[in-house]
This record gives C-alpha cells, sequence and structure tokens, in this order.
C-alpha cells in the first residue's frame, strides 16, 4: 500500500512481472500506474509524506529493507522518463555519466560501454559523427533513445519507462516501440502508457490499473480480447477513462 499522506494511491497490489518480457501498466489518468512503476526503484521515497508498506521482490530480495542500497537498487532497475530529459553535455558525456559515477573512468573501456549503448538503443548511426556535440541538439525522438541509452550503460536488469513516446511524434514513437521490442531480448521491461494501441503492440503481459487497484493482470492478447472484469472491458472499449 501507498499513501501520500492521507490519500491512499495504492491499496494492496499484488503481481508477478515476468522477466523478459514487457509488461504494460494500463488506465485512466489518476489510476496509480506510474505510482506504482515508481515503487520498483524506490523513486518514491523522494516524494515527502509518502508511506509505503508491503514488499517487492526483485531476484528474492525485499528492495525495502533498510540495508538496501538504494544506489545499487536504481543501477539494477533503470528508469526512463515521459519527457527526455538529456544533460546538458555532449552525447558522449550523457552516457559516460553512469558508468563514470560507478567508478569507471578508463577512456577505452568508456568507449566501448558508450558505443554499446547507443548500438543497443538504436541510435548510433545517427550519432556516431556527434559524440562531442551537445545533446540539446538531437531531436525529440533522439533525445529519448539517447536517454535509453544512458539508463542500458550502467548494465541494469530491469527498465522502467513512464510513458516514454507520449511526448513523440508517429515516426519517433515507432522508433521507440521496435527498440522496446529489442531490448527484451536482454531485459524486463515494464511500461507505463496511456495509449491503448500502444500497449497491445509492444507488451506481453498487461496491467489494468483503476483508482489505485489492479483490477486485471495477464496475456496482453487476453486482456485485449477476452477480459474476466467488466471494467478492464470497458476501459479497453473506450467506454470511460
Amino acid at each position: 500500500m501507498l499513501h501520500y499522506g492521507s490519500k491512499m494511491a495504492l491499496n494492496k497490489i499484488t503481481v508477478d512481472i515476468p522477466e523478459n518480457e514487457v509488461t504494460a501498466l494500463i488506465g485512466p489518468s489518476g489510476c496509480g500506474k506510474s505510482t506504482y512503476l515508481r515503487t520498483l526503484n524506490r523513486m518514491n521515497d523522494l516524494i515527502p509524506g509518502v508511506q509505503i508498506s508491503g514488499v517487492v521482490k526483485i531476484d528474492g530480495l525485499n528492495i525495502y529493507n533498510r540495508d538496501i542500497d538504494v544506489v545499487n537498487l536504481r543501477k539494477k532497475v533503470g528508469m526512463v522518463f515521459q519527457k527526455s530529459n538529456p544533460f546538458p553535455k555532449s552525447v558522449f558525456e550523457n552516457v559516460a555519466y553512469g558508468p563514470r559515477i560507478n567508478g569507471i573512468n578508463d577512456k577505452k573501456k568508456l568507449q566501448e560501454i558508450v558505443e554499446s549503448s547507443l548500438i543497443k538503443s538504436a541510435i548510433w548511426d545517427e550519432v556516431k559523427d556527434r559524440l562531442h556535440d551537445s545533446a540539446m541538439g538531437l531531436s525529440g525522438g533522439q533525445q529519448q533513445r539517447l536517454c535509453i541509452a544512458r539508463a542500458l550503460a550502467v548494465n541494469p536488469e530491469i527498465v522502467l519507462m513512464d510513458e516514454p513516446a507520449s511526448a513523440l511524434d508517429p515516426i519517433s514513437t515507432s522508433k521507440i516501440e521496435e527498440l522496446i521490442f529489442e531490448l527484451k531480448k536482454s531485459y524486463t521491461i515494464v511500461i507505463v502508457t496511456h495509449n491503448m494501441q500502444q500497449a497491445a503492440r509492444v507488451s506481453d503481459y498487461t496491467a489494468f490499473f483503476y483508482l489505485g487497484e489492479l483490477v486485471e493482470f495477464g496475456r496482453t492478447k487476453v486482456i485485449f480480447t477476452a477480459p474476466t472484469k467488466k471494467q478492464t472491458e470497458d476501459y479497453i472499449t473506450g467506454r470511460f477513462g
């Protein structure tokens, strides 16, 4: 359970997120899906007045144990936000930032990590001749893929994405979706999206949230074609939300 002050934002959520699959979190605005996403790498800890009870296990460990190193947790569970947020540094330094903080300073090793991360994020060909130019000069779609590369550079197991394509044009959105499909071979991905078609296209599993509760969770094909709960059916068919 999670409360912001006296307001309950999440109530008794129980779900097993499958490894190396894409899980989409859907539901109307304010239903708790982004709040739930942020519980998976303890980003909610940063919000004043938040109270969290319960257990979140990753690799068998409860990440809310007092002795958990939150910095290491966020290395293992990367995050890509709705609005691309590159640092006002070069393309290279954006991707090298995480590895540097984690003590990697060898120039050759950093070059390998940066190149590998940009290749995995399907942006290497577009930026390989601009590595030392400011990341702020990239297009919105390129900046978002750069932010994905930055998340991958610290070698996470899980990548959280909070509406990663909502501010992008259709072509950039399509590139992000193709990228998600490729990344699940190596990472477990959890994505919040308000776009039903996107959830249907990119995810293997879907969780439908409503008023801070998990209404239904299952394989995306089943959730979209034969949901067991009327609320889910009403939301997916556009009757509310």
